[in-house]
């Protein structure tokens, strides 16, 4: 934990965020996040062997902490009259007030930084209208984007994301979709209980809603399913949702905060985070198709340890790599930048990076780190609609999606995966079909595997779960091993196309401050599926 004193036992002032004391200098008041000194040391979660002991050690310790070192704090906000609201998962507090009160919280030894809450734009492009004509046939009812990642094939081993429960934060859910109503885990075919299962961070309504389109498309490609129509990759998969959004698709650091906080332990409607979440009833991945622009002041820093601490609960946090493309180093916005969340590249039905899709390295906290760190596609992609039925999208929050649902495909096929996010993010990389860049970014050399335009390459979900068939939790002396078997073990229940042999490439190496996975082994092409080798 940091020291809240300076090396010579001064006490630092806070920092004030630029954009936060404009907005008092323009309004009077403004709404803000009091970020404390003191955050919680989560290292232990990494050595516990399950996700729900994760969970339960990630949630107690931080909960103990912000009760703890907000004390004082919230004494005097409430003595002043001050409007505010604890969160736990950063340790944090959101306020209201004026440029009094800011620098009089800022004087406070166990308070780091002031940060801005503003309105951002989430970078949430709208869903296209299905035009007349354009759905497919029943014998064709499968978007594109879902066979070329090759789902249909793990669906023909009999895994469908079975026992797998994801969730997406984003501008709500049309829950009543009939693409997305049976997947619903708040839906138990008679009736309906949104607690537990649905939090509106906008406008606290209790019953699932998206007044935008962005949530329902986005969530609709993860687990999306309705008689002829296989919109989704997992779609035996349960969900839940929370809404950080509005209409208009914007959001604030706070909101995105409020979301990932219920995430890690769900509570129910009107309920307290702190007391009443169930960490047991958290989802196994988050997919986020936004980001949080520090340009219009939300701070670099303000969500790094929202992820961080949900990530090391042992849930996979999915995000778009942002449309900021094709100039290098447009990775640019939280949470894409972050070592901790699993960043996604978009590419088109032709196999061509797309040219919106944002590239690395991240320069925006001075780290060089190489994103993205897959592709999925992401042009053209077909999923379900705010008005009940279906059109088509493109952008990184379009190429997200197919990832969070490759990851309940994996967890699907081997539960003892859940929890191990490092272990789910080496065999997604290394099953990757390996894609070189026409224009290398950050001094890469022509060639290399991973890039700043594709990551390890585009997503193949059929070796990714013949992957995780095959890992098995290691024994304290040994070092875990992802290997895919020629053959899966599951009892198919159609016959899957043809593995190919791997072939081995040059080893990858990742640039400095970049997570490190596994060497890349192999490589495959076309629609043939890959395997991995010991």
């Amino acid at each position: 934990m940091s020291s809240p004193s300076g090396a010579h036992g001064y006490i630092r002032q806070a920092s004030i965020s630029p954009h936060l004391l404009a907005e008092v200098a323009a309004r009077g008041q403004a709404e803000f996040l009091v970020v404390l000194r003191e955050q919680a040391d989560l290292g232990g979660a990494a050595r516990l062997p399950s996700k729900e002991a994760k969970g339960r050690h990630v949630f107690q310790t931080l909960r103990t902490v912000a009760r703890r070192s907000q004390a004082p704090l919230v004494a005097t906000l409430r003595a002043r009259g001050v409007p505010y609201r604890s969160f736990y998962l950063v340790n944090a507090v959101l306020a209201r007030g004026d440029g009094e009160l800011l620098q009089e919280l800022a004087a406070r030894p166990e308070v780091a930084r002031l940060e801005a809450n503003p309105r951002v734009p989430g970078d949430v492009p709208r869903p296209s209208p299905e035009r007349p004509g354009m759905r497919l046939q029943a014998a064709e009812a499968i978007p594109w984007g879902i066979v070329r990642v090759h789902a249909p094939e793990v669906w023909a081993l009999g895994i469908r994301g079975e026992g797998v429960v994801v969730a997406g934060a984003d501008t709500g859910v049309l829950w009543t979709h009939e693409a997305l109503r049976a997947s619903y885990r708040g839906w138990d075919g008679a009736q309906a209980d949104h607690n537990f299962n649905w939090h509106d961070a906008v406008s606290d309504q209790p019953v699932p809603y998206d007044d935008h389109g962005h949530g329902t498309f986005t969530l609709g490609t993860v687990v999306g399913k309705a008689g002829d129509e296989h919109i989704g990759m997992a779609p035996a998969a349960r969900w839940i949702g929370c809404k950080n959004m509005d209409a208009m698709g914007y959001g604030t650091p706070a909101r995105y905060i409020e979301c990932f906080e219920f995430f890690l332990a769900p509570y129910p409607q009107g309920g307290d985070p702190m007391s009443d979440g169930d960490p047991a009833l958290a989802p196994d991945v988050v997919n986020n198709s936004w980001a949080c622009p520090p340009e219009e002041g939300c701070g670099v820093d303000t969500l790094q340890a929202a992820v961080e601490a949900v990530r090391a609960a042992g849930i996979a946090v999915v995000v778009s790599a942002g449309n900021y493309g094709p100039n290098c180093s447009t990775v640019q916005y939280p949470p894409a930048i972050y070592d901790a969340a699993f960043s996604i590249a978009a590419f088109d039905s032709g196999g061509r990076i797309a040219g919106f899709s944002s590239r690395g390295p991240v320069i925006a906290d001075g780290s060089e780190r190489l994103k993205p760190d897959v592709a999925a596609p992401g042009v053209g992609v077909r999923s379900a609609s705010s008005d009940g039925g279906y059109s088509t999208g493109s952008g990184t929050s379009m190429a997200a999606p197919h990832v969070a649902g490759q990851v309940a495909l994996m967890l699907a096929a081997n539960a003892q995966l859940k929890g191990q996010v490092e272990t789910v993010e080496e065999i997604i990389v290394q099953s990757a079909e390996a894609r070189t860049a026409t224009t290398p970014c950050g001094g890469e050399l022509p060639g290399a595997v991973p890039n700043n335009t594709w990551g390890y390459g585009i997503i193949n979900a059929l070796a990714a779960v013949q992957a995780a068939l095959a890992w098995a939790t290691p024994t304290p002396t040994s070092t875990p091993t992802a290997t895919v078997m020629p053959t899966a073990t599951a009892t198919p229940t159609a016959t899957p196309t043809a593995t190919a042999t791997p072939t081995v490439t040059a080893t990858a190496t990742p640039l400095p401050g970049r997570r490190v996975y596994l060497p890349l082994l192999f490589k495959v092409s076309g629609s043939q599926a890959s395997g991995l080798t010991a």
